[in-house]
């Protein structure tokens, strides 16, 4: 895989800029956080590691028994937490936590070291891209992505690829942000957020994923939003972690305005 692939911004924010180490994501985790069930009175470092935690439990709960047989792989893992967990929590058979990044899997190796030598034959991380998986056909039972598909430059070559490295009946769980449908959705978007404005992120509509799922070989695909349970919790957070005029305040307000919502996607490969 050319890794002069991996966008400009993407490379700067995961690499030098290290995101994890920014305020509004604590505890290493680099996703929005899952806040059902938080008092959000007064969130704390410790409820916002929860949150994060819980978005992956969010995602996880979603494979089936007997987990222990399942064979995953992460998607953009970044720092590797997730797959850890996933490995901990739900004891699957192997977890690999893929990310385009040098520097995340870097990250990952070092943070996870323990893990990593508890569970030698079970978990790893490996160098990879969302359309450049590493892994042979009809390999794994499980694919999964946390709040790394707005990365994607596009989401054709995702389906396409998880498609190919899922046996028949494996299962596919997705969860990020998506857009609405429409030609000025976009640029709306990147008024309101910066992430959009320097190609951070990716307006990808959540409709056009689906079909792409269909198209390449999965059935039973469901959609489910959570933005409830994700804008209002990660808002109330940030005001107490950046300054109200942070462009991140936004977020709340595109989901508010039917720009942006959180999703759940599930689908089987046939």
């Amino acid at each position: 895989m050319d890794h002069n692939r991996i966008p400009p911004t993407v490379r700067k924010t995961y690499g030098t800029d290290d995101l994890a180490k920014v305020a509004s994501f604590a505890g290493g985790f680099i996703n929005f956080g899952y806040w059902q069930g938080i008092d959000l009175a007064a969130p704390t470092t410790e409820d916002r590691v929860r949150s994060q935690e819980q978005l992956y439990r969010r995602v996880l709960r979603e494979f089936p028994e007997p987990r222990e047989r399942l064979r995953l792989a992460e998607v953009g893992c970044g720092r590797g937490l997730g797959s850890a967990l996933a490995l901990r929590e739900f004891r699957f058979a192997a977890v690999t936590g893929v990310d385009i990044h040098p520097d995340q899997i870097e990250r990952a190796r070092a943070v996870n070291a323990r893990a990593l030598a508890t569970y030698p034959d079970r978990l790893a991380y490996t160098l990879g891209s969302a359309d450049e998986l590493p892994f042979s056909d009809g390999y794994l039972d499980g694919v999964f992505s946390v709040e790394a598909a707005q990365h994607f430059r596009e989401l054709t070559g995702f389906a396409r690829e998880s498609a190919r490295v899922l046996r028949p009946g494996g299962r596919l769980v997705v969860t990020t942000f998506f857009t609405a449908p429409g030609p000025d959705v976009a640029e709306r978007l990147k008024i309101l957020l910066a992430s959009f404005a320097d190609g951070l992120d990716i307006a990808h509509p959540l409709d056009d994923f689906t079909a792409g799922l269909t198209r390449f070989g999965f059935t039973d695909v469901t959609t489910e939003s959570i933005g409830a349970h994700v804008w209002p919790g990660f808002d109330r957070y940030l005001t107490d972690a950046v300054p109200t005029s942070h462009w991140s305040r936004n977020f709340l307000a595109a989901w508010r305005d039917g720009l942006v919502d959180y999703h759940v996607v599930t689908a089987t490969r046939i």
